[in-house]
């Protein structure tokens, strides 16, 4: 019999070498390498096949609509582009305890009579039960399974033929045959593998929950992404009550679109309107708080910028931010210096984004200056009034997209006026209700907000 082998593989790439290389020759990468026990497979690896058939002309092929899952879940709809595809294999990931599994199993309880399954590798059946009955939903065919061989699952997913099947996780499974630790790259890829060709044969549907690794990426090799056909990334601050779910990978929609959930006792609240929950009424009247109008994906947001400017305790000034680029709050802090001419060499600078969010969109820029401006001043800014801006770093203020979603959702909320860049292609004419204040650079918007 030949014996059990030694090899080290990549774990961003799948490169093998024999013996551990702190570098990576093939992608570059560094300190991705990961030892292996390679035994002879008793069962030949399975790997995804398409149906055989001669090639054929583009416009030759016939296609059809393909009818979407409706999950009853609004927001995890909007995210995955409008319902879950049959066969698709989406993995779901995140850091522990966020909330990855409570989604997945309340989702399957908000399937009503649908015959559903939640194959977990980490709980107990009766565990599951035990954090099925604080969330809502009153599920008649979601069934339980307390398994880690795929073949086992696979096996019941045969006789009971559920419309989805969720595992918990990808990391706890492992196929027969491959003598490898469960977890490992080897059984990772090769579960994947395995349940891409059944999901493809049967058109079911399957969830896959993934763990990441210290440095936030997805656990397992990399292959793993490029098997599924989506990639959702669950996302917050613990110690805050909202989630956020991103689409990093998606074959059958886009990825520009973002789901917000609220944590509570009873499970996940979709949150429809987050810009109301995101705003604070007890910030009114007081200095260093700025209202920018974001958008991510495809969701305008309302968002409270918070600065706190105070002298530097040490010689040393601390430029600290929650919720925003600090690379790029050093940048806004300099083009503040050496373009409007405020000195904020000697004070500590302090910003943070409110409700635990993280924005990226540059468009909150001039927001967040005039948190900082109104802070350093202690000047409070008009409560009614939203700013919008991509700030360049010659103190002008650049357009930004999706305008008019900006301005419908100020005057939804009830924002009297408006700061966005001059030259903004819009028609102002259609927002009546709301002044509009074009500016073009930000010694400008400062005139303007500061003026009693």
């Amino acid at each position: 019999m030949a014996k059990a082998t030694v090899q080290y593989i990549c774990s961003s790439c799948g490169a093998k070498a024999p013996q551990m290389l702190g570098r990576c020759p093939v992608c570059g990468e560094w300190g991705t390498y990961e030892e292996e026990i390679v035994a002879p497979a008793k069962t030949k690896s399975a790997s995804f096949r398409v149906a055989a058939g001669k090639a054929q002309l583009l416009n030759e092929v016939e296609t059809q609509h393909e009818q979407r899952m409706d999950l009853h879940n609004a927001e995890l709809n909007r995210v995955l582009g409008g319902g879950l595809v049959p066969g698709s294999l989406v993995l779901l990931g995140g850091e522990p305890g966020i909330g990855k599994s409570t989604l997945a199993l309340q989702m399957l309880m908000q399937q009503g009579d649908r015959r559903t399954l939640y194959a977990s590798g980490e709980e107990s059946a009766r565990q599951i039960k035990l954090r099925a009955e604080r969330l809502t939903g009153k599920p008649t065919g979601l069934y339980l399974l307390a398994e880690t061989s795929l073949e086992r699952i696979l096996e019941q997913v045969r006789e009971l033929q559920p419309e989805i099947v969720v595992i918990d996780s990808i990391q706890t499974v492992s196929v027969d045959g491959v003598e490898a630790t469960i977890g490992s790259l080897t059984q990772v890829r090769e579960c994947a593998a395995r349940l891409l060709q059944f999901a493809k044969d049967t058109n079911i549907p399957f969830i896959l929950i993934g763990h990441i690794n210290k440095e936030g990426a997805l656990a397992g090799p990399k292959v793993l992404e490029h098997i599924v056909d989506t990639v959702l990334q669950f996302e917050g601050d613990q110690h805050y009550l909202y989630r956020i779910l991103r689409a990093q990978k998606n074959r059958f929609g886009s990825t520009s679109e973002l789901g917000i959930y609220e944590m509570q006792q009873n499970g996940l609240r979709e949150v429809t309107n987050p810009s109301e929950l995101l705003l604070s009424s007890a910030s009114s009247g007081l200095s260093g708080v700025a209202i920018a109008a974001a958008v991510e994906g495809a969701r305008p947001l309302l968002i409270e910028v918070q600065a706190l400017v105070s002298s530097a305790a040490y010689g040393t000034p601390q430029r600290a931010s929650t919720g925003f680029d600090a690379r790029r709050l050093n940048m806004l802090l300099a083009v503040l210096e050496k373009r409007v001419g405020f000195k904020l060499l000697q004070k500590d600078v302090f910003l943070n984004i409110a409700g635990g969010l993280r924005i990226n969109d540059p468009a909150i820029d001039l927001a967040v200056l005039a948190a900082v401006l109104s802070s350093n001043m202690d000047i409070a800014l008009d409560p009614d009034t939203a700013i919008t801006g991509e700030v360049g770093l010659a103190g002008e203020i650049r357009p930004v997209p999706r305008i008019e979603q900006r301005i419908q959702e100020a005057r939804k909320l009830g924002f009297k006026r408006m700061l966005i860049p001059s030259g903004q292609r819009l028609n102002a004419a259609s927002f009546p209700d709301i002044q509009l204040v074009q500016v073009s650079k930000v010694s400008d918007a400062f005139r303007i907000l500061i003026k009693k």
